[in-house]
């Protein structure tokens, strides 16, 4: 298991001092997150390897948040790249727990991005590139309500560029 953590370097600091101009700003003509149906299953830490392949091979997700079984508060992600090299490579088998394998978020100290359903795809896009987290490229971004009370889904880099493939210039 390893920590990750995507934070601001300072609240509204970014890693240079223009503003971040996205490639793409004509396809996205006011779009919001919302439009990436960014839905994804939540699993929790006690579910199997297994379960975690299938909930993502159904529809070909990347990436699968892990929630507390109790709490539903969000402890991290499986990015199933890296589960299917653990696999590969005997480290983990089928029948294991996600916790073995998944990448936990580090909490302490830190301030997170919040991205919601309503987040302008311009500033989604600036998210992946890093432009908030001093350069750190992100793939993918945890969507939740403006009180990051709850999870409602996951967009990743390849939803967005997909997104834009769909839609003429």
């Amino acid at each position: 298991m390893t920590d990750v953590m995507a934070q601001q370097t300072q609240p509204g600091a970014s890693s240079s001092t223009q503003p971040f101009v996205s490639k793409w700003a004509s396809r996205y003509r006011g779009q919001q997150s919302k439009t990436l149906t960014p839905g994804r299953p939540l699993l929790t830490p006690s579910d199997s390897i297994s379960l975690a392949l299938l909930s993502a091979f159904e529809r070909d997700y990347t990436h699968l948040t892990i929630v507390d079984s109790t709490t539903r508060s969000l402890l991290g992600y499986l990015s199933i790249p890296h589960l299917q090299s653990l696999l590969d490579a005997g480290k983990v088998k089928p029948e294991d727990e996600v916790r073995s394998a998944m990448t936990r978020f580090r909490r302490r100290g830190a301030k997170y991005r919040v991205i919601t359903m309503n987040t302008p795809l311009e500033e989604l896009e600036a998210f992946f590139e890093g432009y908030e987290t001093g350069g750190q490229r992100q793939d993918f971004a945890v969507i939740t309500d403006e009180g990051r009370r709850f999870v409602l889904g996951v967009a990743t880099r390849e939803d967005l560029e997909g997104f834009v493939m769909r839609r003429p210039a």
